[in-house]
């Protein structure tokens, strides 16, 4: 995808393919034993967008974030996601009650199949659970996480509707190209985990491009996930960090910078996570 020349701000939204606008910049809250302060002060530094998981273990945290902000719930977009030991039809309606119950809401905004390593059956049994459970007003979108080109063709091959999301591990070291072209192609938004590279940014591009632009290295790598039309989910439960990584809408990248970015794809070999999107 080109670079944007739609201004970006923080309240910028993206559609998904159910009718609901997605904020395009989400707070991760992956391995963060702090989740409710933590999230309150991404709350206070401007995200209305928070990415939770049930192998997190903190989605009650999340819930009372949004409580103790002042928020209206209306005002924030929550998704969790089911790994896959708990896949399958009936495991996976039980297991969006739970995740209900546990944030204490009438309703989660995205909810996406965390991997696809349960194998095609398990998939498609837990893929189509999620969909009743759209069709209850429990879940508002349904997507995936992870999945590669093959996983997202068997959902159109099964004549199920598209997922409205796929979120992958996606930064300049790991573009996913193959995956990030049939999304764009579908009308699949793409997330991007792990957008600044779990802090592994020591790269001469990255700071040329960081001095270049007077911004610290995770703030271009966030700019230019944005730029590419990414949807970028960085996590920290440093205070200052979260206020920061937020600070990349009054900037942009130049082309020709965007570009030397770009250049730097390892492929799949450049994962810094699990990256399990070649799974059978």
């Amino acid at each position: 995808m080109s670079t944007t020349t739609t201004p970006l701000t923080l309240s910028s939204t993206v559609r998904l393919s159910s009718g609901y606008d997605m904020p395009r910049l989400g707070f991760g809250v992956f391995q963060n034993h702090n989740t409710t302060p933590t999230t309150l002060i991404a709350f206070q530094a401007g995200y209305r967008h928070v990415d939770s998981a049930q192998v997190y273990r903190n989605e009650a945290d999340v819930g009372e974030a949004v409580r103790q902000s002042g928020l209206d719930r209306g005002e924030v977009f929550i998704t969790t996601k089911c790994v896959s030991k708990t896949h399958g039809y009936e495991r996976t309606l039980k297991g969006v009650e739970e995740s209900l119950e546990r944030m204490k809401f009438d309703y989660i905004d995205l909810f996406l199949i965390h991997d696809p390593l349960s194998g095609k059956e398990k998939r498609l049994e837990t893929y189509k659970a999620l969909l009743e459970k759209q069709k209850e007003g429990k879940i508002r979108s349904v997507g995936v996480s992870n999945y590669g080109v093959k996983h997202l063709e068997e959902i159109k091959e099964a004549g199920l509707p598209l997922p409205t999301v796929n979120q992958i591990e996606l930064h300049p070291f790991c573009q996913q190209k193959d995956i990030v072209e049939w999304c764009n192609a579908n009308g699949v938004v793409v997330q991007a985990y792990c957008p600044i590279i779990r802090g592994q940014m020591n790269h001469e591009v990255i700071h040329a491009l960081s001095a270049k632009y007077d911004r610290d290295p995770a703030q271009v790598l966030i700019r230019w996930s944005l730029q590419k039309g990414f949807v970028p989910l960085p996590k920290s439960a440093t205070p200052g960090r979260i206020r920061s990584n937020v600070e990349v809408y009054d900037f942009e990248l130049a082309p020709e910078d965007v570009a030397k970015l770009d250049a730097l794809d390892r492929g799949k070999s450049g994962a810094v996570s699990w990256n399990p999107v070649n799974a059978n």
